[in-house]
């Protein structure tokens, strides 16, 4: 990765509040694929009045690429750092502070110079920090959805709310998976083929069910990689997914999408408590029964899953994803119980 010097003392001037002259700087990759790449930026920083200061630093470049149903996702994150969401954060839930960003709209792609947090993320977060997580997530949409504060009505670039629905529709319409589920061919126990097809044969109404909660602002890829914890707070990061979605949303990436499979049931009765006492702090949802996250958990991921088994020939892989929808099954027989007594009915 080329850095431009100036550039990088201009951010790191920012960065640690004092007027950097030089520095040296070694790269590595956090992670990326073809359309994107981040990068660990450390050194040593030089500063005028020549004290010599060790730093970290995340840098992302995001190129410009087409989502399904979603086309203006790949710069979304640039749009939300530049606009005033940052403000709605509070210290324990937020995502990672912005240096510079900037736009390159002739090569259709951005740079951000963030904050480098570190703490414990993806398969290594505990149940209580993913508990945690339902919690201040809860807390966050709840204050937001109370408030309405004036910024949510300045973005213009955010997913829509139909992307969860029709997301899951484009998956049902794909022969691939939708004729799998139900040939001779499948090796699905029978119990999870039927969960399958359940949800496809009442999915409207699931769906019209699932369209009366709040509507609430969404990441919508809000699975452990993308969580950090440091110093009892989270962190959220790579945001270019955000938009409008509904209430629990959220929470079936937390507790389905490649989890640790062998908890997911016991996050999902420990989740959907908390992420519901979070929210109730803020706007009342005593009435609300069936948060439905059981289901949007399917919509969300059950043909992903089947999508994933058929295009994998690694049979460690293929038993990763029977068993993920098997655990899926087990959230069906064993419900949350008492949601309106864990969160209060005021």
């Amino acid at each position: 990765m080329n850095i431009k010097l100036d550039k990088l003392n201009d951010v790191l001037s920012r960065r640690l509040k004092t007027d950097i002259i030089s520095a040296e700087c070694q790269t590595m990759p956090l992670q990326g694929g073809t359309v994107g790449n981040v990068y660990l930026v450390t050194g040593i920083a030089e500063t005028a009045d020549g004290e010599q200061l060790p730093y970290r630093i995340v840098l992302k470049v995001q190129k410009k690429w087409e989502r399904y149903g979603d086309p203006d996702s790949w710069r979304r994150e640039y749009d939300l750092y530049a606009s005033d969401l940052g403000a709605t954060f509070s210290d324990t839930f937020r995502w990672p502070t912005c240096y510079h960003a900037e736009m390159n709209a002739e090569d259709n792609e951005f740079q951000l110079w963030l904050e480098y947090i570190d703490g414990v993320t993806g398969l290594d977060l505990t149940g209580d920090m993913i508990e945690q997580a339902a919690l201040e997530l809860g807390r966050y949409q709840g204050k937001l959805y109370a408030e309405q504060p004036a910024v949510l009505q300045s973005l213009t670039n955010l997913s829509h709310a139909d992307l969860m629905k029709n997301t899951y529709y484009h998956y049902r319409s794909w022969p691939v998976v939708y004729e799998y589920i139900r040939s001779e061919e499948c090796e699905f126990p029978q119990h999870v083929r039927q969960m399958l097809i359940g949800i496809d044969d009442h999915a409207d109404e699931i769906v019209a069910r699932i369209e009366q909660l709040p509507l609430v602002l969404c990441h919508r890829d809000f699975w452990v990689t993308n969580l950090i914890y440091a110093d009892g707070k989270i962190a959220l990061i790579d945001w270019d997914t955000c938009g409008w979605g509904r209430l629990g949303e959220d929470l079936a990436s937390l507790i389905a999408d490649e989890a640790d499979i062998d908890h997911m049931v016991e996050y999902y009765k420990r989740c959907v408590p908390a992420y519901y006492k979070g929210f109730s702090e803020h706007a009342d949802v005593s009435h609300i029964t069936d948060p439905c996250v059981y289901e949007l958990i399917l919509l969300l991921f059950g043909y992903r899953l089947v999508e994933w088994y058929l295009h994998t020939e690694d049979d460690d892989e293929k038993t990763k994803h029977v068993r993920t929808l098997q655990q899926i099954y087990e959230m069906k027989i064993s419900p949350v119980q008492g949601l309106r007594r864990r969160i209060g009915s005021s």
